[in-house]
């Protein structure tokens, strides 16, 4: 009995092997031929083909597995040719825009009303936590932030009050210096705006 399960598991295990060793794309391919070949009329159950392996029909996780399998290798191949090319990586990422970008058109798509416009976790987080630096968010775009704030529901609204009030006290036992009159006035305003 104990032989049995053995050779049973290693049975298993070989054909676990063979399985991993078939590159994603030949099973996705596979699939989309098994696929085309239940439309004309089923053959087997449960089963398809891959060059000589036999291989059993996925299961959704394993799906989703072998689609990122396959992502990768794309990606890699990918970069491979840009390096062929010449291109670097870091010309594509330079190509991305920064969060402070993002962040501030994703406020004035709130303050325009697009019909696009769709609340972002990411987005007013960052706004959250920058809106007192005036060089990472312009003068032009506070009293936009201001109305946004107005908004501000739950949690996010009274964690917002209460780092106000603490970078108030700190500011204030710091003593006033040129740079941070901007960021206390800024403060005051949203203290005066949630409270």
């Amino acid at each position: 009995m104990a032989k049995q399960k053995r050779k049973v598991s290693e049975v298993k295990g070989k054909k676990n092997k063979k399985r991993k060793k078939t590159s994603a794309e030949e099973i996705v391919q596979a699939l989309e031929a098994k696929s085309e070949e239940e439309e004309a009329g089923p053959k087997g159950e449960g089963r398809c083909e891959v060059g000589k392996d036999v291989v059993p029909e996925l299961s959704p996780e394993e799906r989703r597995v072998l689609e990122r399998k396959l992502k990768k290798e794309r990606k890699k191949e990918e970069k491979k040719r840009m390096r062929e090319a010449g291109i670097s990586a870091a010309q594509s990422l330079q190509a991305k825009r920064s969060g402070a970008e993002l962040a501030l058109d994703y406020l004035c798509g709130w303050a325009q009303k697009h019909e696009n416009w769709r609340f972002q976790k990411t987005r007013q987080t960052w706004l959250l936590l920058h809106m007192y630096d005036g060089d990472k968010v312009p003068d032009e775009h506070f009293p936009t932030l201001l109305a946004y704030l107005e908004g501000l529901q739950g949690r996010a609204r009274e964690l917002t009050v209460q780092k106000a009030e603490a970078l108030m006290k700190e500011l204030d036992e710091a003593g006033s210096d040129a740079l941070l009159l901007g960021k206390v006035q800024r403060i005051r305003q949203v203290l005066q705006l949630l409270s």
